[in-house]
């Protein structure tokens, strides 16, 4: 598998989020310091149809972190891109990592 740099670690800041552009497309990083994760997730909200995910909130229900849509505050669990609150809305996930100082999404 092929990495892509799209920003270092220390553009990102805990519990917030950063869009970046990987292979034309947005794609909102969020870093949990806390515990050392990322996590990246389409930048494009389904039902709002806008580019704000990075805007969103993090939070989480019982073991699921999730980003809140900053338009209608739809939840989209990190890992999987499911919508905890409509079955039929999912955000793209993508591969990401954190090697060198360097923040790389799976190309």
């Amino acid at each position: 598998m092929s990495w892509n740099s799209v920003c270092k670690k220390d553009d990102l800041i805990s519990g917030t989020g950063l869009c970046a552009l990987h292979n034309g497309e947005q794609v909102a990083i969020f870093y949990l310091g806390s515990t050392d994760q990322v996590f990246a997730v389409s930048n494009f909200d389904p039902k709002g149809e806008a580019n704000v995910m990075s805007r969103g909130l993090i939070g989480s229900a019982g073991e699921e972190i999730f980003v809140a849509s900053p338009l209608y505050k739809e939840r989209y669990n990190l890992e999987t891109g499911a919508c905890l609150d409509s079955e039929e809305l999912s955000l793209k996930t993508f591969g990401i990592r954190i090697e060198n100082g360097e923040v790389q999404l799976a190309a």
